[in-house]
């Protein structure tokens, strides 16, 4: 059994790449631009326990399979098994082949995959599945998310506009989308490291507040709003969203949460949102969703157990729903799927100039799992397997009196 026959038969039939097995066979063009390097029959066993994407994840995040030249152009070629794994059937097949070498090089479960425990979605769970994304280094999603620290999809005002160009476009969109203006109170939840707040603060006069349940994104965030000189302005607490005081904001902005919330959360969710808007108040909720309605909860099991522990896409077709159900009047809905594909382009970028003080900071393989989730998560953009929808919601008054404009936002 030739290894890199066994490696290309899993990948396509039509073979873009080159497959280098460590007992030097090859399969594959040996014209393509890049390769998959197979160093240790390790990588096999995993293949044998996990048939698919997750066991080539698994390889590739012990360094047991190697990536040569650009992983997203290798990624590209092999978009089948890259973004839908492999057929139940082809499963078996392969874990029945390869169930020797399995029973020689017998592999555990790598350590950095992460199963949390406890009751699903409870104050406590959602806790420790942020912390364990988020509080990994400041430095390290500095050198990833360059000075904007804004870990969600920009919007790219032209195709040659910079990255920190299309984080401000995206904030200044929400801005005007939610019509902020000086004196208003505005609640940012899931604020991440501050950046809305921030911009809101800064550029708008707003008196903004935003919430995080990671305790390194608050800390970071509020000295930066200190050094700016906004604290009379902007603040940012350690605080799960459900525990946020009660008052009567102006403006609610939910960039990159309801990612972290079940499917049946979502009702009490914008219902506190909307409890937490004056009437008149409006809600922007920009998050990932699935491309068509979901048969199953899970995410990509991949970023599900490295990335994004306990995570749940929604059609948008339901969140709207479930906005429209509890509390808010749908003014506006934007597709934005190609703008996060370029993002993660250049957040992938970002981490390849930096990769020897990344894996210095985090491990090598932390550093394998971001670079590999990044350039899968643009695959699935750009060949909408995922999408990303802002929605624009408003709490009407008791007579169906509203303060929006007779057109635009």
């Amino acid at each position: 059994m030739q290894v890199a026959d066994v490696i290309g038969s899993v990948l396509a039939s039509d073979l873009p790449v080159r497959v280098l097995g460590y007992d030097g066979s090859k399969a594959g063009p040996d014209t393509a631009e890049t390769a998959l390097r197979i160093t240790s029959p390790r990588a096999l066993a995993r293949l044998a326990t996990a048939p698919g994407s997750l066991g080539l994840a698994r390889a590739y995040v012990t360094g047991e399979l190697e990536i040569e030249g650009d992983i997203y152009t290798l990624l590209e070629g092999i978009a089948d098994v890259t973004l839908h794994s492999l057929p139940r059937a082809e499963q078996l097949r392969l874990a029945r082949k390869l169930a020797p070498i399995a029973l020689r090089h017998r592999v555990g479960v790598p350590d950095l995959e992460y199963r949390p425990r406890g009751r699903l979605h409870s104050m406590r769970r959602d806790s420790k599945v942020i912390a364990h994304h988020y509080d990994v280094s400041n430095a390290f999603y500095e050198w990833v998310l360059g000075p904007s620290m804004a870990y969600t999809c920009a919007v790219y005002p032209s195709a040659d506009a910079t990255l920190e160009q299309a984080q401000t476009a995206k904030f200044e969109l929400v801005a005007q989308k939610l019509g902020l203006t000086a004196g208003m109170r505005l609640l940012d939840v899931g604020c991440g490291w501050g950046s809305m707040v921030m911009h809101a603060a800064a550029e708008h006069g707003v008196r903004a507040l935003g919430v995080t349940l990671s305790r390194n994104q608050a800390e970071w965030a509020q000295r930066e709003i200190e050094r700016r000189g906004l604290a009379h302005l902007a603040e940012v607490r350690h605080l799960d969203y459900r525990a946020t005081p009660v008052a009567q904001f102006d403006a609610v902005s939910s960039i990159g949460l309801t990612e972290h919330l079940g499917r049946a959360a979502l009702p009490s969710y914008f219902g506190f949102l909307a409890s937490r808007l004056r009437p008149g108040g409006r809600l922007l909720n920009h998050c990932i969703t699935q491309n068509r309605t979901p048969t199953t909860r899970k995410l990509d099991p991949f970023i599900e157990r490295y990335v994004f522990p306990d995570g749940q896409l929604h059609a948008i077709g339901h969140l709207i729903t479930q906005m429209n159900d509890n509390g808010f009047e749908i003014r506006h809905e934007e597709n934005l799927r190609e703008h996060y594909a370029m993002t993660l382009r250049d957040w992938g970028a970002n981490l390849d100039a930096h990769w020897e003080e990344a894996v210095a900071e985090v491990g090598e393989g932390r550093a394998r799992v971001w670079r590999l989730y990044m350039a899968a998560c643009r695959l699935g953009f750009a060949r909408d397997n995922i999408q990303l929808h802002q929605v624009l919601g408003e709490v009407v008054g008791p007579a169906g009196e509203s303060g929006f404009p007779l057109r635009g936002w």
